[in-house]
């Protein structure tokens, strides 16, 4: 019988460990998966007092190495890696269900004209993907397919080809036969992004690697899957709407404030070269409860549509509700602006969204939601050609944001004549109308906001 302070219990499914056998895991919840595994196993890499020491390398002899980038042909994506694809980097692509990761990802193997690349799917057959590539009109002379999901075996077949560059969709269906676990389960996940991470170092093959995300908003499977790549890029965006985003959340060889725009039709993804012009090209003019800011993307500055609705509630609570924007932000500057400005809502439902299915998280955007809400409460419409952004703080005060000459440059290339900002210091030229404020109270008494209800007024009569 096995000493007990020898022996755990790890669960073959999520790699829990436990110093007793439960029938359930207490971590990920399966039955059945707590397997005794003795101390003596885990410890038998434990550093010897025998073994040399590593070679240390002194950073002042270090000289550095320019990377020969691969372009992809996608403007918006070689923007987003930070110039092109870097030899040897294996790239995280996560995105829900639908969003187009693999019609992105077919785009630019065919875009790209350095080589073969190897397409390896373990959800879908040779057939089904080559429909979906005559569909998109494009290019195949240069794309292999191995429908295969046995990690060993699809790195063996990398290292015997050795293509330009490898597609693996996705690492959920990948499995290694080295461990009893399922497809899909952390150990399985985690073991074949290691395996490809080998491969791709030892031969100098990008590997790209599609990833599910959760309801969460999360790339299935455990976090240290980003730890272990080079590059996490997410494609965001409404199914129902036809706009992508491309984020950058991790890149060791570039910036991660970048995005790229996408526009979906019947032939894929099209990049947006004036995506300010997209987001604005509805707006109406007439209307109460819209604004107008402008939100910094990495280095582009884009002009979006903020639409608030304010009814009375017919409910002991007053419902908030947000789409494309924080709604604990959103919350906050209500709170705010009943404080500090006078406009309580504390007996109006109040509804927000982001025009175009865009999804806001600089608070560079706040001045616009406020003056948007404002402007819905009181039923009288902003000025079209005004634009608005600044931080608000908890005192009501109007903080200055970064990239202010970005914001203004691009609003005055989109037509708006006056500008709705926070006290700054710089000089910056141009014709457009700049009009400082120092709190969210001024901006409503300059916009004149501060009147009484209109659905009040007419009550009265």
């Amino acid at each position: 019988m096995p000493n007990p302070s020898q022996t755990i219990y790890e669960c073959s499914k999520c790699g829990a460990q436990s110093t007793k056998w439960a029938g359930r895991c207490l971590e990920c919840g399966a039955w059945g998966t707590l397997a005794e595994v003795m101390k003596s196993e885990i410890e038998k890499t434990r550093v010897s007092e025998k073994m040399p020491m590593g070679k240390v390398v002194n950073f002042n002899e270090v000289t550095g190495k320019d990377f020969a980038r691969i372009k992809t042909g996608i403007g918006e994506l070689d923007q987003v890696l930070g110039g092109g694809i870097v030899p040897g980097s294996l790239v995280l692509l996560g995105g829900e269900p639908g969003i187009g990761k693999s019609t992105l990802v077919a785009q630019m193997a065919a875009a790209t004209k350095n080589g073969n690349t190897l397409y390896v799917s373990g959800e879908e057959s040779a057939e089904q993907i080559k429909m979906r590539l005559d569909r998109l009109a494009l290019d195949t002379v240069s794309l292999q397919f191995l429908g295969e999901t046995n990690i060993d075996l699809i790195c063996r077949t990398i290292e015997k080809l050795k293509p330009a560059m490898a597609i693996i969709d996705s690492i959920q269906t990948m499995a290694t036969p080295e461990l009893p676990s399922e497809a899909g389960s952390v150990n399985q996940v985690r073991a074949c992004t290691v395996k490809l991470l080998e491969v791709a170092k030892k031969n100098n093959i990008p590997i790209f690697v599609i990833g599910h995300v959760t309801k969460e908003g999360q790339v299935a499977g455990p976090k240290t899957l980003e730890h272990l790549v080079d590059t996490v890029l997410y494609l965001e965006g409404d199914r129902f709407h036809a706009y992508r985003l491309l984020r950058t959340v991790k890149n060791r060889f570039g910036g991660t404030d970048e995005v790229g725009i996408f526009e979906m039709k019947s032939g894929g993804l099209e990049e947006v070269k004036n995506p300010s012009a997209i987001f604005l090209e509805e707006r109406d003019a007439d209307i109460a409860g819209s604004a107008t800011t402008c939100v910094i993307e990495g280095s582009r500055p884009l002009l979006v549509e903020i639409q608030s609705l304010v009814s009375r509630t017919y409910f002991g609570y007053p419902q908030r509700r947000s789409g494309g924007f924080d709604l604990n932000r959103l919350q906050l500057l209500l709170a705010v602006l009943g404080k500090r400005a006078g406009i309580n809502l504390g007996t109006h439902d109040v509804h927000l969204n982001v025009a175009g299915g865009y999804k806001i998280q600089e608070p560079a955007c706040d001045l616009a939601v406020v003056l948007a809400v404002a402007s819905a409460f009181k039923n009288k419409p902003l000025p079209r050609e005004m634009l608005a952004f600044g931080e608000v703080g908890l005192g009501g005060e109007v903080r200055a944001t970064g990239q202010i000459e970005k914001r203004i440059n691009e609003a005055e290339k989109m037509g708006f004549r006056e500008i709705l900002a926070p006290n700054f210091k710089q000089q910056i030229k141009g014709q457009i109308k700049i009009t400082k404020i120092k709190n969210i109270a001024e901006a409503i008494k300059y916009l004149q906001l501060d009147g009484r209800h209109t659905e009040e007024k007419n009550e009265e009569n």
